[in-house]
């Protein structure tokens, strides 16, 4: 699958993030997200609120790395200002991301070190909340197909493939395809089991994994095929798999399914 150019995940982040605040402007501020039950409509407001601003402040001061230390912004206490928040700081990291190069060097938590990534993070980020606010209001509206596309690449290869510095992915020859039925774009994936103990919190792993590869040259074990919209959605534990078809190994199938069964928020 093609990557967007930079201009266009300028452009998602305009416009998803637009369309998330109209959204939840008019809705009722307890009502619950569907996706992410333990939020509320004031909840979900304030996280993509608070999500925009780290990366407005990590563009604005690359190439250094986030202060974990550093307080976030106060939670405003009415509806309104949560609005209104939200209001000023999708609108600086916007200003802040029109500014920079997408080569230049930028912190961020995966492997690639570039302005770039928040490019491509971001307009993910505001499409996936401007979802879950629609579910969350009764108001939901089509994804954009090839940004959708682009998103099951980004999914399966960096929220769900990327492998961390002090883990190992170790790859088995299987393989499943993943199609996106009306883009015409696949994303292949290999399976394999990943081990690690993350420094961070000495939490040890060893379980289930995932990497994207180039075409293997091979037949696909399963192929897992929707429109873009489904297949990201569904990644996205947004939606059920009523569009998903699957088709050869069904216990191939379950386990790429289970490296992929983890909760987004």
């Amino acid at each position: 699958m093609a990557k967007l150019d930079f201009p266009d995940y300028l452009q998602h982040i305009r416009t998803e993030s637009r369309r998330f605040r109209d959204v939840l402007s008019d809705c009722d501020p307890a009502a619950r997200v569907p996706a992410c039950p333990e939020w509320d409509a004031a909840d979900l407001l304030w996280h993509l609120a608070e999500v925009q601003w780290f990366w407005a402040q990590t563009i604005r001061t690359r190439p250094a790395p986030a202060d974990e230390r550093a307080e976030g912004p106060e939670r405003p206490d009415s509806y309104a200002g949560l609005l209104a928040a939200f209001d000023e700081y999708s609108a600086s990291l916007v200003a802040e991301l029109e500014k920079a190069d997408p080569s230049e060097p930028a912190w961020t938590w995966s492997t690639e070190q570039t302005v770039g990534f928040t490019y491509r993070r971001q307009a993910h980020e505001a499409l996936i909340h401007r979802l879950d606010a629609e579910q969350t209001a009764g108001q939901v509206t089509p994804l954009d197909p090839r940004l959708a596309s682009d998103g099951v690449l980004e999914t399966l290869d960096v929220m769900f493939g990327g492998t961390p510095p002090w883990g190992l992915f170790i790859g088995i020859e299987h393989y499943v395809r993943v199609d996106a039925t009306d883009t015409g774009e696949s994303v292949w994936v290999q399976l394999g089991q990943f081990t690690g103990t993350d420094p961070k919190d000495d939490v040890s792993y060893d379980e289930p994994d995932i990497g994207v590869v180039p075409d293997p040259g091979t037949e696909p074990d399963a192929v897992v095929a929707a429109p873009a919209a489904a297949l990201d959605t569904w990644l996205w534990r947004r939606s059920d798999d009523a569009e998903i078809k699957v088709t050869g190994a069904l216990d191939i199938y379950d386990r790429f399914r289970l490296a992929v069964d983890h909760p987004l928020n």
